[in-house]
């Protein structure tokens, strides 16, 4: 009786599991609709992409020069410059009219500053594109800083100024980046009371004037037009412009963070935040596609090696991830992160590099690759799933001098990653002498105590106090 029911127990699991039957076939071949591209005489760059499917248009502007370019003693300009930029209005029309204007029509117009450009955008209804670019270009050509919007923006950025020590988890992140590129380096920079208050009306005038010109901006605009006369009425706005003087391509230099725990007493908090950063890569660095599946098969969701021996087996954090960034024109960051009770701690920190060695000593099973790689793809692929996004990948591609079927290439060279690939970048990239890692938490609760494991460094997170008026 006992060999009858074995004998049948393959086929009763093939019955009740008949979706193991299915074939999958291979996935097709990525090649998305590429814009049409035109550069135009002054060096302005337009990227034009059709979508029938509902009566709208989206345009963006993107603009070389971002906060990775202002002055030290004035971090913060850029991000004031995009409040105040949109809230001031141009010269024939105040910000707050243009609110009104736009409102009636269910259109937006919006401006911004991040680390490596500025951007300018708007949306319509196909029927009011004409007057809403109008005012869009009005705005990038004609803007009126005025002094009572450039206050507002100071102010709500003495704000989040205030409070950014409330969270944890944002200190550690915060530390982290100043430890991994250096507490000067422009990407760790971040504006203090002082810096704020030093920008003035004629910084931002002299940022636009430096930063508006044909030769240092692309165009990008996608919706429900005919291309041919979308391309007429940009080059009638854009064509008149005379190029300019463009903002020259820095040399950033990178070193490895101090090793090391760096450590933020907060003493109202009965956790811990758990970060072990370093350096990571550039997307042009042909081993950028192993490193992607290394990534996933260490940190990628609840699968991944972290998760399953840090949170599941050893039951030391309730959240813990990573990533091995990897930035256009300078390294990413490389970090795993934790979550952990005080006396948790130091177990959990040790359980984090135990996984980061083992990355290099156990290669991945064919399970684990192959997962891994369906993930990444997966997920890859949904960045690209509508004409928008396909536009605003290929801008930033031309952002960054990247050549326009680097997407397409992503795809079969993830597939050719092997599990020997993946040892060797570990190996390669993956170096705990050279990864610091940042602890924010209730020092009287942790125990055992941070040196056990290795030399601690007290950070000193005070907010330098707002300057007199």
């Amino acid at each position: 009786m006992a060999a009858a029911q074995t004998a049948t127990a393959p086929a009763t699991t093939t019955a009740t599991e008949p979706w193991k039957q299915i074939p999958i076939p291979p996935l097709h071949a990525f090649k998305p609709q590429q814009p049409k591209r035109i550069e135009l005489a002054n060096g302005l760059v337009i990227f034009l992409q059709e979508d029938h499917e509902l009566p709208f248009i989206n345009g963006s502007i993107l603009i070389r020069g971002g906060s990775r370019d202002e002055p030290a003693d004035k971090a913060g300009l850029v991000s004031l410059y995009g409040d105040a930029w949109r809230t001031s209005g141009t010269s024939t029309i105040d910000g707050d009219k243009l609110d009104d204007r736009l409102e009636s029509k269910a259109a937006s117009i919006e401006t911004s500053g991040g680390s490596a450009s500025t951007s300018l955008s708007w949306s319509s209804l196909k029927g009011d594109f004409d007057g809403v670019f109008a005012s869009a270009v009005d705005l990038l050509l004609h803007p009126d800083f005025k002094a009572d919007k450039l206050a507002l923006a100071q102010r709500q950025m003495d704000t989040s100024i205030v409070r950014r020590n409330d969270d944890a988890q944002g200190i550690a992140i915060r530390e982290a980046v100043k430890l991994a590129y250096g507490p000067t380096s422009p990407f760790a920079r971040r504006p203090e009371f002082a810096t704020v208050a030093a920008v003035t009306l004629d910084d931002l005038k002299a940022w636009h004037d430096r930063t508006v010109i044909p030769n240092g901006m692309i165009v990008a605009v996608s919706g429900d037009f005919d291309s041919a006369a979308m391309e007429s009425k940009l080059r009638q706005a854009f064509e008149p412009l005379a190029r300019g003087q463009a903002i020259p391509e820095q040399k950033f230099t990178f070193t490895d963070p101090q090793p090391g725990v760096h450590f933020a007493d907060k003493s109202d908090v009965n956790q811990s935040n758990v970060l072990i950063v370093g350096l990571g890569t550039e997307r042009r660095n042909p081993d950028y596609y192993a490193l992607s599946v290394m990534n996933q098969i260490l940190s990628g969701g609840f699968g991944s090696r972290l998760v399953q021996s840090v949170r599941t087996r050893l039951g030391l954090a309730y959240m813990v991830s990573g990533q091995f960034g990897a930035e256009y024109d300078h390294p990413g960051l490389f970090f795993v992160i934790a979550g952990t009770k005080s006396e948790s701690t130091v177990p959990a920190a040790k359980a984090m590099f135990d996984e980061l060695e083992r990355l290099k000593t156990e290669p991945p099973t064919a399970a684990e690759l192959a997962k891994a790689k369906d993930q990444v793809v997966n997920s890859f692929i949904f960045r690209f799933d509508a004409p928008q996004k396909i536009l605003n990948q290929q801008v930033t591609l031309a952002f960054y001098g990247y050549p326009p079927d680097f997407i397409e290439k992503y795809k079969d060279e993830i597939e050719k990653v092997t599990a020997v690939d993946v040892s060797r970048v570990a190996r390669k990239y993956v170096d705990t002498s050279k990864l610091g890692t940042v602890v924010v938490g209730n020092k009287a609760e942790i125990v055992p105590p941070l040196d056990t494991l290795g030399k601690v460094t007290n950070l000193d997170i005070t907010i330098p106090g707002k300057p007199a008026e």
